[in-house]
């Protein structure tokens, strides 16, 4: 199964979306079993089965978050809210330019709380 297709811009534009999907996950320890990056990985699988079913744009998952909490694991990544925050409106506005106007976030990571500040905004 392919978790982020190979599209171009052609297929976009012939596709015409009217909203871009954009996973986010984190890496973090999930104990000595799990891949850090296993937010991610179900993120990215989330967005692929909505994909399947209506007519979206699947982003490149975010794979770095806020995991300040899984801090002195071994191979954690955490970014600030503030930098996450900053990432997502950057990637809003730059699919605004491409008439791209709604947004939705497949969360995949329960620490980055500063998602709940976007919401639909009509």
């Amino acid at each position: 199964m392919d978790l982020l297709p190979l599209i171009t811009s052609t297929d976009v534009a012939a596709s015409a979306p009217e909203v871009a999907v954009l996973p986010v996950g984190s890496f973090e320890q999930h104990g000595s079993f799990l891949p850090l990056t296993t937010d991610t990985i179900v993120a990215t699988a989330t967005a692929a089965a909505i994909a399947r079913r209506h007519n979206v744009l699947v982003l490149p998952p975010i794979t770095l978050s806020c995991s300040h909490e899984h801090a002195g694991w071994a191979g954690t990544v955490s970014i600030s809210h503030q930098t996450l925050s900053a990432i997502i409106e950057d990637i809003r506005s730059s699919l605004a330019a491409s008439e791209i106007t709604r947004l939705a976030i497949v969360n995949g990571h329960g620490g980055n709380y500063v998602l709940s500040n976007f919401t639909d905004r009509g």
